[in-house]
């Protein structure tokens, strides 16, 4: 049990000792920070042990500025002392520690003209020990340096790409840290009842340890001094704390994916018959021409899509093929990929010709729900299993519709186990604010509140570690009646995951991964 535990303590620190090897060996790096074109001010980066002498080879003095204070200096080309520019400049030494990356750090604000920016980057490019940063590898040294956590450097990454009012708030809340306490809570929750059930095998053939401690929580395991702790009687039971955290884990988990909707954007499909407005909805709804519109049937064969913010959260509109049987070979293949995007749809709006409808109103709701279950399949009162998507039934081309009733027949409709309905006319835009609004509720209701409640689960790599871990206490169940030595093991394998998620143990494999997508400078 001791060379278990002591083999988690020995990685960590291992992990430790590589990365302040790193951060010793480092080279110095420099991008721009703010993005390249014309700008009023434009931030320059640099990181790493030769950031103080970079400092002073620019601004000519001979001491360090005070650090975190911004001074008006000329910035000068350190071969031949003309002047680039003048602006602020700002000094964070890596002791205390106040710099983003856990290293000497300064940063140079000067007049965003492409030709200065160009004139101190060429000047940094001159000092030796400098080098142009990659891309990400500012926050990617602030993780090796322990200033961020993994979960926190993907925060800082969704930030930057945030397009939304939801996005950003998930993503702040990501970046401050909300996630990554609560997997390393349940890690360490995993670090103590691994402790303890390797102090059981240790000492479990000892005369002071009796039967059933185990379950009755009467002790507690001192991994540093290797001293089994008595405790009350009232403490919780070992096996119930390992119980109790699968439920959390699998609670965690059991969340709709409503993080990663959101991060991603809400899959949104329009489906239908052929010619009953699905391209001019979308049309309507993006406010230009995104898909051809023609009286022809058949006219979109492929699925076309865009992206769009509604009511703040992210979407992603598809218009697709028009359903109908044909021997088209190419309309075909386009019915057959609308039919694979509505297995991936998160929402479908299914879209009908009014004129369509039966003469007799008092069967359009038999009607619809035939015309349903062409597009979504069984609706929920047919389908016991209870997999069908949330839709939007659209009832299109309401401005040539001669029958007055229809929106009173409507109105009812919801009772008879049919989604939402919405009188629309694509030609002359009524209804449209009321369509919007109830796919906007629908897309709040999907993702939630990200400000609210638990952090959510947001990437898929954390699902795959999380369901690795629930499985693994599953299988510590199985095994801890047979062999305590396997059933320890399966609580090393679950807290292995969760260290996989913080970054807590090496993961050297994934780093290349999330890092990639970082813009030069970030």
């Amino acid at each position: 049990a001791g060379a278990g535990l002591w083999s988690n303590v020995v990685s960590c620190v291992g992990y430790f000792q590589r990365s302040y090897c790193n951060t010793s060996k480092r080279s110095t790096v420099f991008a721009l920070s703010s993005g390249y074109g014309k700008c009023g001010v434009a931030l320059i980066r640099v990181s790493g042990p030769a950031s103080g002498e970079a400092l002073l080879s620019l601004i000519r003095q001979r001491e360090l500025p005070p650090a975190r204070f911004a001074l008006l200096r000329k910035i000068l080309d350190p071969s031949s002392g003309e002047t680039l520019d003048r602006g602020l400049v700002f000094w964070f030494p890596a002791v205390g520690p106040h710099s983003f990356t856990g290293e000497d750090c300064c940063e140079l604000h000067v007049h965003g003209g492409p030709a200065v920016i160009s004139g101190v980057l060429q000047a940094l490019g001159s000092l030796p020990g400098l080098r142009p940063a990659e891309a990400g590898e500012f926050t990617k040294r602030a993780f090796q340096n322990g200033k961020l956590d993994l979960t926190e450097v993907e925060g800082v990454g969704d930030l930057i790409h945030a397009e939304t009012e939801a996005q950003r708030r998930q993503a702040l809340r990501q970046m401050a840290g909300d996630l990554g306490i609560l997997y390393r809570g349940w890690s360490e929750k995993l670090l103590r009842s691994l402790a303890h059930l390797e102090a059981y095998i240790d000492f479990s053939e000892d005369d002071n340890v009796e039967e059933g401690v185990l379950s009755e929580g009467r002790w507690r395991y001192d991994p540093f001094s290797r001293v089994c702790i008595l405790l009350c009687y009232s403490e919780a039971c070992f096996d119930s704390a390992v119980a109790m955290l699968q439920e959390e884990i699998e609670a965690h988990l059991h969340d709709s994916r409503r993080g990663e909707r959101l991060r991603s954007g809400v899959h949104v499909v329009i489906a239908g018959a052929t010619n009953a407005g699905k391209s001019s909805l979308l049309n309507n709804i993006c406010q230009k021409p995104a898909a051809i519109v023609s009286p022809i049937a058949g006219t979109t064969r492929d699925v076309v899509e865009t992206a769009l913010n509604i009511g703040g959260y992210p979407v992603v509109l598809s218009d697709t093929a028009g359903l109908r049987e044909t021997c088209d070979a190419i309309e075909q293949e386009g019915i057959k990929r609308a039919h694979e995007r509505l297995e991936q749809a998160d929402i479908v709006v299914v879209v009908i010709d009014v004129t369509e409808l039966p003469l007799d109103l008092t069967n359009i709701s038999s009607f619809l729900k035939n015309c349903l279950k062409k597009v979504v399949g069984p609706l929920a009162d047919e389908n016991p299993s209870g997999g069908h998507k949330p839709c939007i039934l659209v009832l299109n081309k309401v401005d040539i519709l001669q029958r007055g009733n229809l929106q009173e027949q409507c109105q009812d409709l919801s009772q008879n186990g049919l989604p939402q309905v919405c009188l629309l006319s694509c030609k002359t835009g009524d209804g449209l604010e009321n369509f919007l609004h109830k796919l906007q509720k629908l897309v709040e209701k999907m993702c939630g509140n990200p400000l609210v409640g638990a952090p959510s689960l947001t990437q898929a790599r954390h699902r795959l570690h999380l369901c690795s871990c629930a499985e693994a206490l599953m299988q510590y169940h199985s095994y801890r009646a047979l062999d305590l030595v396997l059933a320890a093991e399966q609580l090393r394998f679950a807290q292995r995951h969760l260290g996989k998620i913080t970054g807590k143990i090496s993961v050297e494999e994934i780093l290349d991964v999330i890092f990639r997508d970082f813009c030069i400078g970030k």
